[in-house]
């Protein structure tokens, strides 16, 4: 067996504080009042870490990138049928990135949608008074009763698959992210995941994060 470098560090963070925040979202939505100004918070740190993702997805780690995991239709078929290579499971395999990209886009529209969000209570998006009343109500009502049970099924889809390979296949998904290293039975490259890279991503989320900041600053 070979010990691969798969998700970086950076990645690693970035996945399981998707995990928490996803978590703190759906418990202060619930409890709303008081609560929602965390709520606001996470949802603005999420976004942050999306766009942190996007641009990672391009210049991080080798299996961390796009062009590593996002394949076509053809190709997801053929490892449906089982005719994937061993280099289709390091990472994420093609199966695999659909729910990944799949978590991001949804991801991405919940958030998108709770910036032009409004109660009509006490609580509203920073970006509401900047849309017309047609396009909040849409964006409130996707929101509240559309997105979010959309992103709980795929998060149970995903853990669903987790546990399925770990019992189907005894293959530990978990681990990996983890750790960053998994075993497998091909050598294949590492990926980069050293103090420059790690820098690097610092850089980059710091800046998303201050242009997200300055988004809702600008908006208040």
């Amino acid at each position: 067996m070979n010990k691969v470098r798969v998700w970086d560090l950076p990645t690693r963070v970035f996945h399981w504080s998707l995990v928490l925040c996803f978590v703190g979202l759906v418990v202060t939505g619930e409890i709303g009042d008081g609560a929602m100004v965390w709520h606001f918070r996470l949802g603005y740190t999420v976004l942050s870490l999306l766009l942190f993702r996007l641009v990672w997805g391009f210049v991080g780690g080798h299996w961390s990138r796009f062009s590593a995991f996002v394949v076509g239709p053809l190709t997801i078929l053929r490892y449906v049928q089982g005719q994937g290579t061993p280099r289709q499971s390091v990472g994420h395999n093609p199966l695999g990135s659909l729910s990944v990209l799949a978590l991001l886009v949804f991801a991405l529209l919940q958030v998108a949608a709770g910036l032009f969000s409004d109660d009509e209570i006490a609580t509203s998006g920073p970006l509401v008074k900047m849309a017309s009343s047609t396009w909040v109500s849409y964006a409130t009502y996707y929101h509240t009763k559309i997105g979010k049970v959309v992103l709980i099924v795929l998060v149970q889809l995903h853990i669903a698959a987790m546990i399925f390979y770990r019992v189907r296949r005894n293959e530990n998904l978990v681990l990996p992210m983890l750790q960053g290293d998994k075993e497998v039975a091909e050598p294949f490259e590492n990926a980069r995941d050293d103090a420059k890279s790690r820098t690097i991503a610092l850089v980059v989320f710091g800046l998303c994060a201050s242009l997200v900041t300055a988004l809702v600053q600008w908006a208040g």
